[in-house]
């Protein structure tokens, strides 16, 4: 289920809530990337950014005639889930998935415990 407070999209399902900000231009059924905040059950937050094959072709091309990364050679983004088709239904399949195959750890960057949040102590 996909819910809108004005500055996020937020994704409930019962392995992840995700959290994309509002790009101007980007519904959630026709966005080609979006960067998100994916927190799990254990509270544990993660960060992915997605963008389809299509978008990645036209960062490319853009940087060959700019001369950026040695003229469209190469692309690259930190925790980058290229995904097939357009929309948040299928980052958030995307996401499901790495959970479910336990790769999530390895896709996704750990980020940091949200400000104010009280640290688990192992005794």
């Amino acid at each position: 289920m996909i819910s809108f407070d004005g500055t996020f999209y937020t994704i409930a399902d019962p392995l992840f809530e995700m959290n994309i900000p509002v790009w101007e231009g980007y519904e959630p059924d026709r966005a080609d990337q979006a960067d998100t905040t994916i927190t799990l059950p254990d509270g544990s937050r993660r960060y992915a950014t997605f963008m389809t094959l299509d978008l990645v072709q036209k960062l490319m091309d853009k940087n060959a005639r700019t001369g950026e990364s040695l003229s469209g050679r190469y692309f690259w983004c930190s925790d980058l889930i290229i995904i097939r088709d357009v929309g948040f239904e299928g980052m958030a399949a995307a996401i499901r998935d790495l959970i479910e195959s336990g790769e999530v750890e390895q896709a996704c960057s750990l980020l940091d415990p949200p400000e104010g949040a009280r640290e688990q102590r192992t005794p």
